[in-house]
């Protein structure tokens, strides 16, 4: 996630929770509180939606024990005495779902997820292997990331010390269902981009939206491509996502999973909107001054201020991410050269006077 500068006018109405097992009313039957996170973005919101004879809970934190203390201490202090019902989990991040197994199981709970959030994040759940597979190691020499660097990242991703173990079972949630909870109904509107099968939560009536990250206040979400899928066009799922935002009230209340619940969901997508143009811009000054560049050269260009390994993956993935929009918009040609590294340059996609490979000449627009 990269932070933007913050532009758009938004209205914050409400002070956040501390991450201690507090927690905030968001409104009538809406608690927020927050589950710490030991990192540099230091938590993440969860909400608990009060229904007729219990509550469900919206997203869990990090596979911590810090985080199931809080976890106790809310349904000891919090809940009215009454039991938690389910589990809805936005997306397979494991700030999202690392405690999903964890809560269903203390609590003999169901599971609500997508069916592509559920397996991503169970075909995710095996430790990296060792060494690097042939299809990730090509994946980065192909971005022309140095092999140094390539094998420092492969270490820390393997040294992973927040992976969960994972539920054995969830009910599917699809686009457009309706849940009922309480005196709210709340619709599933399904984002893409950030992750494969994203839940936000929207209730028409009271104007709420749970957004997880698909639309945050201030930073913006890690849109990346990987090794899994290296032929993505993230991007255009993710503007098509924001696309179907827009279609919600202006007035909606916003609750995030980082950051401040907040009003101003136009001003803040048009923003999001923007941000990636920028990063558009600085990539087609760059190539009109080096000609060609890789999606590492790319990565320095539109991130010259990374932290160490993840800080690396994540960025790589964006950069490509935005190499592979404009090349699907016809803006780049993509060669794969000698050194089985791709590079990019400024022109049409369906031009093959540099020796293109067949299938760089499709230029696929995703609706």
């Amino acid at each position: 996630m990269s932070r933007l500068a913050a532009r758009a006018v938004l209205d914050y109405p409400l002070t956040a929770p501390a991450s201690d097992g507090s927690v905030v009313e968001v409104a009538p039957g809406i608690l927020w509180a927050r589950m710490p996170m030991p990192m540099a973005l230091d938590h993440i919101n969860v909400y608990l939606l009060r229904d007729t004879n219990g509550w469900f809970l919206v997203d869990t934190g990090l596979n911590t024990d810090t985080c199931k203390a809080r976890w106790e201490h809310i349904a000891a202090h919090h809940l009215q005495g009454l039991p938690i019902l389910g589990l809805i989990c936005t997306h397979m991040h494991y700030d999202h779902a690392g405690l999903a197994s964890w809560l269903c199981e203390r609590f003999d709970i169901p599971l609500y997820m997508t069916h592509g959030e559920y397996f991503m994040m169970r075909a995710l759940s095996q430790p990296e292997p060792d060494p690097l597979p042939a299809s990730q190691a090509q994946f980065y020499q192909r971005a022309g990331m140095p092999q140094e660097r390539t094998d420092t990242m492969w270490r820390a991703m393997r040294k992973d010390p927040f992976m969960p173990p994972q539920p054995r079972a969830f009910r599917r949630l699809r686009g457009g269902d309706e849940m009922r909870i309480g005196s709210r109904v709340w619709q599933v509107v399904i984002g893409e981009g950030h992750s494969p099968e994203h839940a936000c939560l929207y209730c028409a009536q009271d104007q709420i939206l749970v957004s997880g990250d698909q639309l945050l206040p201030r930073i913006s979400s890690n849109v990346l491509v990987t090794g899994i899928e290296p032929e993505a066009n993230p991007l255009q799922l993710w503007f098509n996502s924001l696309d179907v935002l827009d279609q919600l009230a202006p007035d909606t209340l916003v609750l995030p999973s980082h950051e401040r619940v907040f009003r101003g969901l136009h001003a803040r997508t048009q923003e999001l909107r923007e941000h990636h143009q920028h990063q558009f811009v600085l990539l087609r000054a760059h190539l009109q001054a080096h000609t060609v560049c890789s999606a590492f050269e790319a990565m320095l260009c539109l991130f010259p201020r990374l932290r160490g390994p993840v800080d690396d993956m994540l960025a790589l993935g964006e950069s490509i991410a935005h190499l592979s929009w404009m090349r699907h918009e016809g803006e780049l040609r993509r060669v794969l050269d000698k050194d089985g590294v791709y590079r990019f340059r400024l022109g049409n996609a369906l031009d093959n006077g540099l020796g293109a490979a067949p299938s760089d000449y499709l230029n696929l627009k995703l609706a």
